[in-house]
């Protein structure tokens, strides 16, 4: 491999580099959008089910009890 081949090998991967880092923002903001998108579908869903009354059973809760792991929130009193 010659000097010129060595210029252009690179120039190439600079080029390509640059390509990259101008399009992975764009790339993990439209990667976002589609996990938001379908977190608002899901939320959309669940809710249309919700007041028709039959939400599936992963959605319920069971029996009145709060979800395994929930964390009880309670309110600050003054001293």
């Amino acid at each position: 491999m010659d000097t010129t081949q060595s210029e252009a090998l690179t120039a190439m991967v600079a080029v390509i580099g640059l390509f990259l880092f101008m399009t992975l923002p764009a790339l993990i903001g439209i990667a976002h959008e589609r996990r938001t998108d379908r977190q608002i579908r899901r939320a959309e869903a669940a809710n249309t089910a919700a007041e028709r009354g039959d939400a599936p059973a992963a959605t319920r809760p069971a029996g009145g009890r709060p979800a395994k792991g929930a964390v009880p929130r309670r309110t600050a009193r003054a001293a």
